[in-house]
């Protein structure tokens, strides 16, 4: 494949930000960036290598650099063994001048699970590149590629989408992504809680997307997919098959969720961008429903724009997760301490077979022939559930449907994260200043302080024993997890929530105080900077999203109301009007 730079050949400009566009675009497209930030066609130009073709909506931002990244990770870093149609899906950095999230966007992070959430830094693409032999183009081969760019992390649905529009264009040209797009203004915006019907091309997908994750209730994340009579059931909205991805290594699953859990660098080095995007994902998919706030990337070439951030040897390797398939890397990356290498004779999980725990050796320059395995000098904390293994080996021996396979690996991972962090949100809890001292007279309490030592010590009473079977050293755990971004990330948004918390108790508490009560011996100085206080209070609680209910709000504007009565006549038109 050419190294050339991509170059984008489309006829449209795309030179404005979604929040630059004229009013007339922004009128005809105000519902299509809830869903999707463009469509892009990329084609293999013999003079110029990948060339951005097409941009749809045509007055959508793609930054040079943007374009560049997904002009590389559009095609197979090689293809010559991708004949016919391959799906799969990147990740991809934006550039400092990407666009800002849409309300609808702020709205659904405000109300979805946090492993929903929409990460304002990156943008999701999901790819289907077509390769077919056409004597009458110059290098003997049809080379072209669709991607449908989002923000929202719906592995499952938009892969879906993009399997729907991708045929429809090659079979039809532009109009056919002109009507996609126009079909996709139509839908509803994404809410979580919601249950979707989304048409496209004569499809109606549909799907419910979670509001909060239940352990009784999986149905709340579930996705199916219709189209008339015929109906799949998808495990999640944003997960592949599971087991399918991870059957190569399912013997090493426990050791490959610590190294998740942990933030670990990982790479994985697969025979196709099909295999390595699934199993990236997979991975990631492993700590559900707990968040991984630590970087990965489903496709990654040597073409990418943090290519030489990555690859550094004069340091240690960041905290990221890579899905890699060019030879090169097995040479590049043999100083990384862990690697997943999927072999060329991987095809389906019911015909690969399970292979011994594999241990990389220091110097090796083979990794892109060496056999399927886990290629690590990690020792676990935790011990292995040989039940579970051999159940799910069992099952692959016996060609039980990879559904029901990732069902039961699906509920076992789910035990064994919510075993690792229920300790932790009940330490948490305790955190929580008591609801009798907060005072509607002072600030709004913080939580306390995370105290690690403290929280090992709660361990021997309220630790994961009580959940799990799975013997090792949890506390040795913890510690390495309290040094990830996992842990930073899931701790700055539980810190955040029971801030939110305490804000809502405070105002609950202004709302029941006794105004009449308090105005005696007041200053008109302090009663104003009461109102204006109380004022602002009122106006946080839409804009921070406070849990706080509408009868609340009610007797809190009440009470501001009360304040201003007592003024003067002169003082209380003032307030009025400011």
């Amino acid at each position: 494949m050419s190294s050339t730079n991509p170059v984008s050949s489309t006829s449209s400009e795309t030179g404005l930000d979604v929040d630059e566009k004229s009013n007339v675009d922004s009128d005809q497209w105000n519902r299509i960036f809830d869903w999707i930030h463009c469509i892009c066609v990329v084609t293999f130009d013999l003079e110029l290598g990948q060339a951005m073709e097409e941009v749809y909506p045509p007055n959508v931002i793609l930054t040079e650099e943007d374009k560049t990244n997904i002009c590389y990770l559009a095609f197979p870093d090689s293809n010559s063994s991708c004949m016919g149609d391959t799906q799969f899906h990147i990740r991809i950095k934006q550039s400092s001048r990407a666009s800002k999230l849409t309300q609808s966007h702020i709205t659904y992070n405000n109300k979805c699970p946090v492993f929903l959430r929409i990460n304002p830094h990156y943008y999701f693409g999901f790819v289907y590149f077509r390769q077919i032999k056409d004597q009458s183009i110059p290098r003997g081969y049809f080379q072209k590629s669709v991607i449908v760019i989002s923000r929202l992390p719906f592995i499952s649905l938009f892969t879906e989408v993009c399997s729907i529009i991708a045929p429809e264009y090659f079979d039809n040209g532009l109009k056919s992504i002109e009507a996609a797009c126009h079909e996709i203004n139509r839908w509803q915006a994404p809410m979580p809680g919601d249950s979707l019907k989304l048409p496209l091309f004569g499809h109606v997908i549909q799907s419910q997307i979670p509001r909060d994750f239940t352990v009784n209730n999986l149905s709340s994340s579930s996705i199916s997919f219709s189209s008339y009579s015929v109906s799949t059931l998808y495990p999640s909205i944003n997960d592949l098959n599971m087991f399918e991805s991870l059957s190569s290594v399912i013997s090493h699953i426990h050791i490959l969720w610590e190294l998740v859990l942990t933030g670990e660098p990982l790479v994985v080095l697969a025979p196709s961008p099909e295999y390595c995007s699934k199993l990236v994902q997979a991975l990631v998919s492993m700590i559900f429903p707990l968040m991984y706030n630590a970087d990965y990337r489903p496709y990654f070439t040597i073409h990418d724009s943090e290519f030489k951030d990555f690859m550094t040897k004069t340091r240690s390797p960041p905290s990221v997760i890579l899905g890699v398939t060019n030879p090169f890397f097995g040479k590049t990356l043999q100083h990384w301490p862990h690697i997943i290498r999927l072999s060329e004779n991987i095809t389906t999980s019911k015909t690969v077979s399970v292979g011994k725990q594999k241990l990389r050796k220091s110097g090796s320059t083979t990794l892109f022939d060496a056999k399927t395995g886990v290629y690590t000098h990690y020792k676990p904390f935790l011990n292995k559930d040989k039940l579970v293994i051999r159940k799910l080996i069992k099952g692959l021996q016996m060609k039980r449907p990879s559904e029901v396979q990732s069902a039961i690996l699906r509920r076992h991972l789910l035990e064994l994260t919510q075993s690792f962090m229920i300790p932790l949100e009940r330490y948490m809890s305790t955190l929580m200043p008591l609801k009798k001292n907060i005072s509607p007279l002072k600030a709004a309490p913080h939580p306390l302080p995370f105290n690690p030592d403290d929280f090992i010590a709660s361990l021997d009473i309220s630790g994961p024993q009580l959940t799990s079977t799975i013997k090792g050293n949890w506390e040795g755990l913890y510690r390495k997890f309290f040094r990830s971004l996992n842990f930073s990330g899931w701790y700055h948004t539980r810190y955040q929530a029971m801030y939110k918390k305490l804000k809502a108790l405070h105002l609950e508490a202004l709302s029941h105080m006794n105004i009449q009560e308090w105005l005696q011996g007041k200053e008109e100085v302090e009663i104003v900077d009461m109102i204006l206080k109380i004022k602002t209070k009122i106006d946080e609680i839409d804009g921070e999203s406070l849990p706080l209910n509408e009868i609340i709000q009610i007797q809190l504007k009440n009470r501001l109301n009360d304040i201003i009565l007592s003024l003067p006549d002169d003082l209380r038109n003032i307030i009025n009007i400011s």
